[in-house]
């Protein structure tokens, strides 16, 4: 990618959709949905605006936004159909009659919504990265964004458009210790991610777990924080405290537990939300230990055991 792009990716969506000299203004020139040749030429021209059919429209096979509010979706479906879409899509032609969708899927979703045939949109060229790059930039500079959305977005231009953090943070706007809390959410169980997703705990709480290193405490916590309904720095204090109680110190080493055992233990750490041990000697005997963090969790425990 050149550096002119680089420069053009960093300064955000105005750099690149509204601001870029090789975009032209908006002008509708089909009058029908035949494209005269005339919008042919138009149209080959990088960054151009025209009218294009909704069925030439392909979804960018690459855009990291899987979920879309469908209230929100006829909110602006009934904008459109009385307004008018204002502002274009951003696309990539790919044949004589077909483009593939870069930034709007939401607008084009809407514009479908509202019945229309035919949608104004900025023609651009762009490669599978450069795609990429884009879809994610937009999606990342949305208010509405979850943090578990955009550290997926970080992960993926990562991973996908061979970034460093430090690029990364150029292209989107942000320093390298905001874009390295995003990606140390996706360490969390994904338990606690998808309560981040959906709103339940704050960002606030995850970065408050993320201070807790054993996943079955933060498990704990977090269950904690849904049931209680757990501030931030209640839940800092709850960190602190079990990272400063005593570690038992392990003594002799338990034998070596089969496959088979192995997924027991772990099948019953599941179920308990907490570290299951399994102990089992060479002769068949064993124990299970089922540790809790307080009497709370304790009766919790019971509970489950129909104690």
């Amino acid at each position: 990618m050149s550096a002119e792009k680089r420069n053009a990716l960093g300064k955000g969506l105005s750099a690149l959709l509204n601001d870029s000299p090789s975009v032209l203004p908006y002008k509708n020139t089909n009058t029908s949905d035949k494209v005269n040749a005339s919008s042919v030429s138009e149209l080959d021209s990088l960054g151009s605006v025209n009218e294009i059919k909704l069925s030439e429209i392909e979804v960018n096979p690459f855009q990291p936004r899987t979920e879309f509010d469908e209230q929100a979706l006829a909110d602006l479906s009934a904008s459109i159909k009385l307004q008018g879409l204002i502002q274009p899509i951003t696309v990539r032609k790919v044949s004589a009659h077909a483009y593939q969708l870069i930034s709007g899927e939401r607008r084009l979703r809407a514009s479908k919504m509202a019945g229309l045939t035919q949608i104004p949109a900025y023609v651009r060229t762009a490669n599978d990265q450069q795609m990429l790059e884009m879809a994610l930039i937009e999606n990342i500079q949305r208010e509405n964004l979850n943090a578990i959305e955009v550290a997926l977005s970080f992960q993926r231009m990562i991973d996908e458009c061979s970034l460093k953090q430090e690029e990364l943070g150029d292209r989107v706007s942000k320093n390298r210790s905001t874009v390295t809390n995003y990606l140390r959410l996706l360490k969390l169980p994904p338990t606690i991610q998808a309560s981040l997703r959906d709103g339940a705990i704050s960002m606030g709480h995850a970065k408050a777990l993320l201070a807790v290193e054993d996943p079955t405490i933060q498990l704990y916590i977090h269950q904690q924080i849904i049931k209680n309904e757990l501030s931030v720095r209640k839940v800092e204090e709850m960190g602190r405290d079990i990272q400063k109680a005593p570690q038992k110190k392990e003594g002799k080493q338990p034998e070596t537990l089969s496959y088979q055992l192995q997924k027991v233990e772990d099948d019953l750490a599941s179920r308990f939300s907490t570290k299951v041990k399994l102990k089992v000697n060479s002769q068949g005997n064993g124990s299970i230990e089922i540790p809790f963090l307080s009497e709370d969790d304790l009766g919790r425990i019971l509970e489950m055991l129909d104690w």
